[in-house]
């Protein structure tokens, strides 16, 4: 025994598994083994189990795969790991990891990296963002901070973090509050979550709910109401500080007395407001009292993975609301909400 931490590391495929074939064009190609090979200085920092759950571009990831990686994740803690990485692409990383900071409870540290450049570039980062994903699953500071997300030696909250650029390095940000922490010397730095945990519990059999998600644009006229109106619940990302079209009001407002609507904001940073604008028709006074949710910081892709989830797990509509609420930013400690199917 090397006495080294046990991490496991779960493959998906993206940039950070791609290599060129014989077009020129990067695919997903290259193992856990593979990725892990490439980067000798991890025998020094954990030893290694290596898993390939898929091998796919992060466009094709789904709830399906999001909920069987969150069993593979309970499966390798269950086997004893210190940590649990997963390697996927970037395009998606930041719902698929807020989905395993809903799904996977207790302090076990699960990390999600990739890669902006894929391994045949000078440039290529995945090495790097492996070993830096490794060092803090390893670390026993990163107990108790739910998933994380790290890439250009940055520590992310699954909470918070968004991929703001299609290419650069420096693509992942958490707009309003900033990293969780740093790498520096090799070892991560890392501050107190200013969020609370949300768990949502599935059963197996629980069906996959896909609730549709619709942001509003300058003169939009609504053409997307018909569709919406058979599904489970919705996720509208208004404009500003959560609003819609003043004749999109009164239809809006009436689906929300159908279906779970949660109101988000298409801006990027900040959060819906509740109780500044009023005494016309889209305005977000109107939209709360009316009966959508407020999705306070949560951003609208964000909110469609926690209401997803919730309605797989069954929630009702005042569950859903309150979950939503006790998923906000102020700073109330480290408490874990369970929500049960």
């Amino acid at each position: 025994m090397s006495g080294l931490p046990h991490v496991t590391v779960l493959s998906l495929g993206g940039t950070i598994s791609s290599a060129p074939a014989d077009s020129g064009l990067a695919r997903p190609a290259l193992s856990a083994a593979d990725l892990v090979a490439a980067v000798p200085a991890l025998e020094r920092v954990a030893e290694i189990e290596v898993r390939d759950v898929c091998r796919l571009p992060s466009n094709d990831m789904t709830f399906a795969i999001a909920r069987s990686v969150a069993d593979e994740i309970r499966a390798a803690v269950g086997r004893g790991a210190s940590g649990v990485v997963v390697t996927q692409g970037t395009d998606t990383i930041e719902e698929m990891a807020y989905a395993w900071d809903l799904l996977v409870a207790g302090g076990t540290p699960t990390v999600v990296t990739g890669a902006m450049r894929h391994a045949a570039l000078t440039s290529a980062d995945g090495a790097g963002n492996l070993l830096d994903a490794v060092r803090t699953a390893a670390s026993p500071h990163a107990r108790g901070l739910g998933c994380l997300v790290v890439l250009n030696e940055e520590i992310h909250s699954a909470r918070t973090v968004r991929k703001g650029h299609t290419a650069s390095l420096a693509a992942f940000r958490s707009a309003g509050v900033g990293p969780l922490g740093w790498i520096a010397e090799g070892e991560p730095r890392l501050h107190e979550r200013p969020y609370p945990r949300i768990v949502v519990e599935l059963p197996p059999d629980a069906p996959a709910v896909r609730p549709p998600l619709v942001t509003i644009a300058l003169d939009d006229d609504g053409w997307w109401l018909p569709g919406v109106a058979r599904a489970p619940g919705l996720v509208v990302a208004g404009t500003g500080g959560g609003h819609v079209p003043g004749w999109l009001s009164d239809q809006v407002v009436e689906l929300a007395g159908r279906i779970p609507v949660v109101l988000a904001s298409r801006s990027g940073d900040g959060e819906v407001l509740t109780s500044t604008y009023g005494g016309f028709g889209g305005s977000e006074t109107v939209l709360v009292q009316g009966g959508l949710i407020p999705a306070g910081t949560l951003d609208p892709y964000k909110a469609r993975v926690l209401l997803g989830l919730l309605l797989s797990a069954g929630a009702d509509h005042d569950r859903i609301r309150t979950t939503i609420a006790a998923a906000q930013g102020a700073r109330r400690g480290r408490n874990t909400t369970d929500i049960g199917g």
